[in-house]
Parts: C-alpha cells; sequence; structure tokens
C-alpha cells in the first residue's frame, strides 16, 4: 500500500518526460522550454484573475447573506490549477488549463456539492440581527495564586 504513491509518481514522471520528448522532436528542445515558461506565466496569471472575480462574487454573496459554498470549492478548483500550471511539464499545464475552463468547474461544484453530506446554514455577521436585552450580573476577579 505503501507503494502506491510511488508507482503512480513514477508513471507521472514518465508520461511528462516521454511527452515533453515527443514535443521537442517537433517543435525544438529551447522552443518546448519556453512553452512551458510561457504557459506557466500565462497560467498563472489566469488563475490571479479569475480568483479575485470568484473572491468578489464570495463577497457579494456573504453581503447578502448566501451561502458562498460554491464559490469555495471554485476557489479550491483554481487554486489547484494554480498548482498544477505551476508545475512544469505538459500534462499538469493541460490538466490545469482544462481546471481553469468555468464549464468544467461548474461541473466539479456540482459533483462535489451532491456528494457534501453536510447540510450547511451561513449566517453573515454583518446583518446579524442582535437582541437588545441586557444581562446584568457581577463580578469579581480573582487573581492566580
Amino acid at each position: 500500500m505503501r507503494f502506491i504513491g510511488f508507482i503512480i509518481f513514477f508513471v507521472y514522471v514518465y508520461f511528462e518526460i516521454s511527452f515533453f520528448i515527443v514535443v521537442a522532436n517537433s517543435i525544438g528542445v529551447f522552443l518546448s522550454l519556453v512553452c512551458i515558461i510561457a504557459t506557466s506565466i500565462l497560467g498563472f496569471s489566469l488563475v490571479k484573475t479569475q480568483g479575485v472575480k470568484n473572491f468578489s462574487i464570495m463577497k457579494q454573496k456573504i453581503a447578502n447573506n448566501q451561502n458562498p459554498k460554491d464559490e469555495i470549492i471554485k476557489s479550491v478548483a483554481l487554486l489547484f490549477s494554480g498548482f498544477l500550471l505551476l508545475i512544469p511539464g505538459f500534462l499538469t499545464d493541460i490538466l490545469g488549463a482544462v481546471l481553469l475552463i468555468p464549464n468544467v468547474q461548474e461541473h466539479i461544484v456540482r459533483f462535489l456539492v451532491r456528494k457534501m453530506p453536510i447540510k450547511s446554514r451561513f449566517v453573515s455577521s454583518q446583518t446579524f440581527d442582535q437582541n437588545n436585552d441586557i444581562i446584568e450580573g457581577e463580578f469579581k476577579h480573582k487573581d492566580d495564586e
């Protein structure tokens, strides 16, 4: 059971290197390296812009006293996508770019929300209705001896 992680890692590395060799043979090694760096930079900027947009939607939902569960799951998908785009390699860049597509994110959100066993209720502290009940009492401050 311990070795499954190692096996998956080595299979991933094998496919990543094989795919890089295929691309490098067709367009050249230097251009392949430039493409990997460019996709990482482009993907990181896309993750940043989508993350800012998702954060503003989340703030609006919180201000309207709505549940931001979907946006939180999208943020996790964006974080995972950014991590995949940061790892050098064509396969991880392709998978990270696929996770940036909004329709794919919507399907992931629907799938995960359906699988969540917990029903949540969201109450914002900004619009919390406080009662004006006053509780009076007395206290003594005791020093630790």
